[in-house]
Order: C-alpha cells, then structure tokens, then sequence
C-alpha cells in the first residue's frame, strides 16, 4: 500500500472515530457518504403522477358502500398518495377525493392546517365554517382557514364528491399539527349565515370601514358562475405561452392568494394550444374539470381527460397542449405562496 492510500485510510478511520465520538454528545461532521447539503437545482422524491378518473370513480363508490361516515373528525376519503414521498401528494400537501352519501354529517371539528375544497360532482350539501353556511355547488371553492370550525350535512338524494386539499405535508414538517373535536356532531349556524359572501362575495367592492388584515382571507366561498365569467374575459387577453388562459382565486382583502400556503388557479386550454417548457419552485396538482389535452413532465407523456389528476413535483420541466376540438378546463393547487413569502420563489422557461 502507498502511503497516499494508507493515509487515506487512516484519515476514513479517524473520521468514523470521530463522528462516533461526538455522536454520543448530538454533533456531527460530514461524511463522504452523507446526501449533498447543496444541490445546484432541486432534488425531489416525489414522482410525476396520473389518476385516471375511470378507476378513481369505481374505487370511490367502493368506499361509499363499505366506509362508514363515524362521527369525531374522520371523513370517507380517497388519499392521492405519491410512491415518492413518505406522506403526501406533494412535499407540502395532501390531495384527497371526499365521498359522502344522502343523510351524511361529517362531524365538526378544526385544525392547524389550512383546507379548500372543490366540488367535483354532485350537489346538496352544506357547509357551515365558523357559523357560516353555504350550499356547495358543482365548481365551488369553499375555503376552511386553519382553526376554523367546520362541518358537512348532505341534504341531496344522490352521493357527492368533491377535493379536499389541506397543507397537512408542510404542518408536519414544520411540526404544527394541531386538532380539536367539536362538542356536538355540528356547529351552530350564525345570525348571518352568508356574512363574508354578502360582504366580499362581489369581488370588485368591499364594505366600507377599516379593511381586515391582508393575511387572513374574510371570503369564504368562490362560486362557479363567477370564476367561470372571469376566465371568460381573460380569453380577450394575450394568451399565457405556458397555461393559455389562467387565472388565480385571489384574497379580496389583499389581493394575494385565497390560502397563504395555497394558490388555486383555474385555466382554459384552447383547441390547437401547443404550450412552452417550463418549470418552477414548487409542486402542483391538476384536476380536469372537463375536455382532454395533453401534460409532458420531464420525460414522461399523460395523456388526461375529464375528472383526471396531475402531479408535478418542484422544478419538473412541463409542457400543456391541446390537439383537440374542444375547450379543455383545468382546476390547479399550488404552493408557490410559501416560496413567494421566503421570497425563494425561481421559474423560467425551458429552452
């Protein structure tokens, strides 16, 4: 042996006498075999993934038959998990499809993590946030801010789905999870059931008199007649080269996201849009709300129709278009707010 190669190995031994030394007192050093601290673009575990709404339904009404709705908190749903990631959809969400049958109550109850949900199909249910309540609607946003009390009653003849999406990744990691039960089965309704729709619901006026905190969101439903209105004007405006016609569920109090963790978009892909590469911080989930196009990520091809969903990971290379007659429309999560607010937020357009 040289002695090149045997000081190279003495140095490899007194390195792992030393981290085992100051392991006992909660120190470390770097090791050869440890990850890299820094990489020079993100590096995510999550996977590129497709749901395909044939079997996403099948398997939903499975679980209305043999899943009971319990009181105390627990819901009947269908978890997007991603095989990348030890829990989760995304490194800072969780995705799931919520099934309820007529006559249902999901219990109330609040937590720590910020939630939406998007009404996917059905209709005939309520939801009362913090004494407010509200008819859910197919292509309604109804937001539940983190410690919000919040319940479900279906009053419908027929099964309702809808997306539950809560920042419950990003809380763990954070190490915030918080929970607490309601003392009864549902809430009681305020003496102004409709207050923030009546007061922000317009979303071009606002009551007059001191406005509320910019971070804290005053609105809590966004109806699928307005959104739909807007993205209807927004195709007189010069096509996005990535998404063709987008645009953001905004805070009417200011002007940011509707959720501070949260981006909810919804976009219009036009027949013949061929989009431009591009990639960006942060993951995002696709929902198809109707029509069909087609999504490359990296090196993959997915070829999506209605009631589909996409993940994307942070910084995946991604690519929309549509070759289609029609019109394809598309619900979007995102959690660019967090990069935004760390002011960490990159995005270019891939060449």
């Amino acid at each position: 042996m040289t002695d090149t190669a045997a000081r190279a190995v003495d140095d490899t031994a007194a390195r792992l006498r030393l981290r085992d030394k100051l392991a006992r007192s909660g120190l470390k050093i770097a090791q050869p075999d440890d990850p890299p601290l820094f990489t020079r673009v993100p590096q995510s575990p999550m996977r590129p993934m497709h749901w395909r709404w044939a079997e996403l339904e099948a398997f939903l009404h499975e679980l209305g038959e043999v899943l009971d709705l319990r009181p105390g908190g627990d819901r009947r749903t269908l978890r997007l998990a991603n095989p990348g990631l030890e829990y989760g959809t995304t490194p800072t969400f969780w995705a799931s499809i919520q099934y309820i049958n007529p006559g249902e109550v999901a219990t109330a109850h609040r937590h720590s993590p910020d939630a939406f949900r998007f009404v996917m199909y059905g209709s005939g249910c309520r939801t009362t946030v913090d004494g407010e309540n509200y008819p859910m609607h197919e292509g309604d946003l109804v937001l539940t801010p983190n410690w919000a009390w919040h319940d479900h009653v279906h009053h419908g003849d027929e099964p309702m789905i809808w997306l539950d999406v809560l920042d419950v990744s990003l809380m763990r990691k954070l190490e915030n999870i918080f929970f607490d039960p309601y003392p009864e089965d549902v809430q009681p309704v305020g003496e102004q059931p409709e207050k923030s729709w009546r007061e922000f619901g317009s979303g071009l006026l606002r009551p007059v008199g001191a406005a509320p905190a910019p971070r804290r969101n005053p609105l809590l439903v966004y109806s699928r007649e307005q959104a739909e209105a807007a993205l209807e004007l927004a195709k007189g405006l010069e096509p996005d080269p990535c998404d063709d016609v987008i645009l953001e569920y905004q805070n009417p109090a200011g002007g940011g996201p509707a959720l501070p963790s949260m981006s909810m978009k919804t976009q219009t892909l036009r027949p013949g849009f061929q989009g431009v590469t591009h990639r960006h911080s942060g993951s995002k989930v696709y929902w198809v709300i109707d029509g069909a196009g087609t999504s490359f990520v990296g090196d993959e091809r997915f070829d999506w129709g209605k009631g589909d969903f996409l993940a994307v990971p942070p910084w995946a290379p991604v690519r929309h278009v549509n070759e289609h007659d029609a019109e394809a429309r598309l619900f979007r999560i995102d959690d660019s707010p967090v990069y935004r607010t760390l002011n960490v937020y990159h995005e270019e357009i891939v060449r």
